[in-house]
């Protein structure tokens, strides 16, 4: 039997999900990346030879990752043997003409350009959070958030997903995405929830490992694979409510996570084991803190467990600017250096301190504070996966392959994003058989902000760092959009953003939730929808028509009377590009199969809610899902 016919009912316990979850994946079959472990260290020889023609000043060069932003003069890649830049959120071109397809790669491009004159041409390697398609670039595919992908289950197609984002990132020259995000959001208060699959340690760790897989493909080497970065390491979403230092929005976000390691290892840990089993490249330790102490210092965690214990060949990259204000430090930038390097950081990402970290690091190297020995180590990481890429190959150029912009945002890669959106919806409500609607009713009321807003519809990093409301998605499809796509050419499908005008529809459609937001500016005290989405149910409500609600949202929100205002209830997460998934469900196309990831609440004094728990009494539980 499988996991939906299990859950068809929507009665299972938690833990008879979680059970089944692991068996439904557990059985889904996955190709092994040729690229494991031991591929970095076959390298180390060429990666030595390399390092023993290198300066100190070239050593450090090749630690140091500023955002292009930042950069005072592109000609300082050369003056500092930088070995690696990033795109940061909406960190693109400067000209708003030039932030296209074209315009990104004639950038990334132009920067490399610079690295090829350095001394010993060492090419860069070139960062972007692509956490749900290649997000930054107009015209590219957005995928379903995480969140989504996790109620999917379906391993081999977030392989697939990131096997086309790879795409799309190598189409515009950059060669490595800071992602799969294997966080285990406990708190869903937490602004990030929607970048993590799940709550559930087992579901992360198979779901990653795929994401790995798909990113860096059969071989490194293959032009058409990007480099991964597991993030965020360690139990970035299992911090304490109000622990965070800093602004009062910051409750979660770079917080404190407090348990004993016991607790960390089995539940934070797991997806990381999965990404190095699938010969994941870089990872990325977290803002945030275990027990006090930021782990971007904790030697414990990035040398002992990770590199000896656990044998992580590649390198580790630290958060922007996340290795400032380091326990100890006093706010002394110098002294975080030296912590963050002893500790195991082997590349440091920055904004416009790069001439002072270099500075800095060549220092503690003088001073002793910092060994050469340490210094070497974290340079041959990063040559040796510069290696395993084919960056230093002398007959290949790691110029853009701009051929494969032919398919950049392409129909094929929009049919899979499709393929996502359907998988991931999940039916909470459906009483007299409200839904699949009739394609051939005579007028269908859609209403609701996010009906006809892509930028609602994907949510946070989308185009820029925070996301923003509006249609400005080139290549998308909206609800509403798609819905009139679907529906019969005999149905007249009308639409208020109020709800209002509804009077005499055969069924109407209310597309609400939260409007985009992206790290700590996402973090919540409550979880309650803006006030507008409920006048909006409320204008349709009086209409007396039967009404179908679609949850717009980076993870479980309370939702007070809605369930009770609604006859159906589909929670569609951050869907991205392609609305025309949405409306496969809505109109019987495709039956739901999506499970819940995360518990959802009944209130906010529940939270920290996870399946497990000392009476644990969601309103629906991990795993929960119906269908028709």
């Amino acid at each position: 039997m499988t996991v939906n016919a299990f859950f068809s009912n929507g009665r299972a316990s938690a833990l008879i999900a979680i059970v089944l979850t692991g068996l439904f994946l557990a059985a889904s079959p996955a190709t092994q990346a040729e690229t494991t472990q031991k591929t970095y260290a076959s390298f180390n020889a060429a990666a030595t030879k390399l390092l023993g023609r290198m300066t100190l000043d070239e050593k450090v060069g090749q630690m140091c990752q500023p955002d292009q932003s930042a950069l005072k003069d592109p000609a300082d890649i050369e003056k500092y043997f930088l070995g690696s830049l990033l795109s940061g959120g909406g960190s693109g071109p400067k000209n708003k003409a030039d932030y296209n397809l074209k315009g990104w790669t004639d950038m990334v491009d132009g920067y490399q350009r610079h690295a090829l004159k350095t001394r010993l041409g060492i090419p860069l390697i070139y960062g972007v959070d692509a956490v749900h398609g290649h997000n930054n670039i107009p015209g590219a595919v957005v995928f379903p958030h995480n969140i989504g992908l996790g109620c999917s289950g379906n391993a081999m197609l977030v392989e697939k997903i990131e096997q086309i984002t790879a795409e799309e990132v190598r189409a515009t020259g950059i060669n490595w995405v800071f992602g799969p995000c294997v966080a285990v959001p406990r708190d869903v208060r937490w602004g990030r929830t929607y970048e993590g699959y799940s709550e559930n340690p087992d579901l992360v760790k198979v779901l990653g490992a795929a994401a790995v897989r798909g990113f860096q493909g059969s071989h490194l080497a293959d032009p058409h694979s990007v480099v991964a970065c597991a993030k965020h390491y360690l139990g970035d979403g299992g911090t304490a409510y109000g622990s965070a230092k800093g602004t009062d929005n910051r409750k979660l976000d770079q917080g404190d996570t407090r348990c004993d390691e016991a607790t960390l290892r089995s539940i934070h840990l797991p997806g990381y084991i999965a990404a190095l089993e699938s010969g994941v490249g870089t990872i990325m330790p977290s803002y945030s803190s275990w027990n006090g102490q930021k782990c971007s210092g904790q030697k414990h965690l990035l040398t002992e467990v990770l590199k000896q214990e656990l044998g992580f060949d590649g390198f580790l990259i630290s958060d922007y600017n996340a290795i400032d204000g380091i326990e100890g430090s006093n706010n002394d930038y110098k002294k975080s250096v030296e912590l963050a390097i002893n500790a195991g950081m082997d590349m440091v990402m920055l904004t416009d301190k790069y001439a002072l970290f270099c500075k800095d690091l060549k220092e503690l190297v003088g001073e002793g504070k910092v060994s050469m020995a340490r210094v070497d180590d974290a340079a041959t990481r990063i040559l040796r996966v510069k290696l395993a890429m084919g960056l230093l190959d002398e007959n290949r150029s790691p110029l853009a392959d701009r051929s494969l912009q032919k398919t950049f945002g392409s129909a094929a890669h929009r049919a899979v994003a499709r393929q996502a959106v359907r998988e991931s919806l999940v039916l909470l409500k459906n009483e007299k058989r409200t839904l699949p609607l009739a394609k051939t009713a005579q007028r269908i009321h859609v209403a609701g902000a996010g009906a006809d807003d892509l930028g609602m519809q994907c949510g946070g990093w989308t185009i820029d760092w925070q996301g923003s409301m509006g249609n400005h998605i080139p290549g998308g499809t909206s609800i509403l959009t798609a819905i009139k796509n679907t529906a019969s050419a005999r149905t007249e499908v009308t639409y208020s953003n109020d709800g209002q005008g509804a009077e005499g529809a055969d069924v109407g459609v209310v597309v609400i939730g939260e409007k985009p937001y992206a790290e700590f500016f996402g973090d919540s005290a409550d979880l309650v929808l803006a006030k507008e989405n409920f006048a909006t149910l409320t204008n349709m409500k009086k209409t007396g028509i039967p009404l179908v609600v679609v949850l717009l949202t980076g993870r479980p929100v309370i939702l007070g009377d809605i369930p009770a205002q609604s006859d159906a209830l589909l929670a569609a997460w951050l869907p991205g590009s392609e609305g025309q998934g949405v409306a496969d469900l809505l109109f019987g196309d495709f039956k739901p199969t999506g499970k819940l990831s995360h518990s959802w609440p009944r209130s906010i004094s529940q939270l920290p809610l996870n399946a497990g728990d000392k009476n644990y009494d969601p309103l629906f539980p991990l795993g929960y899902g119906l269908s028709y």
